[in-house]
């Protein structure tokens, strides 16, 4: 359904220890198929770097200690990741990023990947949902937060902050969206 012109849309959602990749580390990064989203990937990383906010990981729930033990190494983590979008493109294809508020989640992974791998596999490609919700239905930006998209769509979805759940999530408000007829605006009734 998603695969129009050899595009592969993927939902991705990161977890955080800060808002900024300069400064806190990315923690965990999650990824789905948006038209297959049991086709997943998900990886927690070592932190590369000691500033934290503490609600960041209060909301994550991510532990750093654990994750110094259990985590991968960012470039090994960076490679599976990287390696598992290039599987899912076919010949000649490219994926696209999608995700809810993806200014944020893409700052990080294009950080990464780059500083780490020198490349990435998403080259320059986002799709931001709460923007494509705007657009499709004509509300101002905002209403494009989590509750008011879901609640609009009718779909009973809360983050959780687990990053392939979340991504997963991302993925069905995606293709509801792209599914949905337009709502009408109710500011054009009056």
């Amino acid at each position: 359904m998603m695969r129009a012109s050899n595009s592969v849309f993927i939902s991705v959602d990161i977890e955080t220890a800060g808002p900024n990749p300069s400064d806190y580390p990315l923690l965990a990064i999650g990824a789905c198929l948006v038209d297959q989203p049991d086709i997943s990937f998900y990886v927690e990383m070592q932190p590369d770097r000691e500033k934290v906010e503490p609600s960041a990981l209060a909301i994550s729930g991510l532990i750093l200690d654990r994750l110094r033990q259990e985590g991968k190494a960012p470039p090994e983590a960076l490679q599976a990741f990287e390696t598992w979008v290039l599987e899912q493109i076919p010949k000649g294809g490219q994926a696209v990023f999608v995700a809810f508020n993806a200014s944020f989640d893409w700052m990080f992974v294009a950080d990464y990947f780059h500083r780490y791998l020198g490349r990435n596999p998403f080259g320059y490609l986002a799709l931001d949902i709460k923007a494509l919700f705007m657009g499709k239905f004509g509300v101002p930006w905002d209403l494009t937060g989590m509750d008011a998209v879901t609640r609009e769509l009718g779909l009973k979805i809360r983050l959780s902050h687990n990053a392939l759940k979340d991504a997963r999530d991302q993925a069905r408000i995606f293709n509801t969206i792209l599914q949905s007829r337009t709502i009408h605006n109710a500011d054009e009734e009056n």
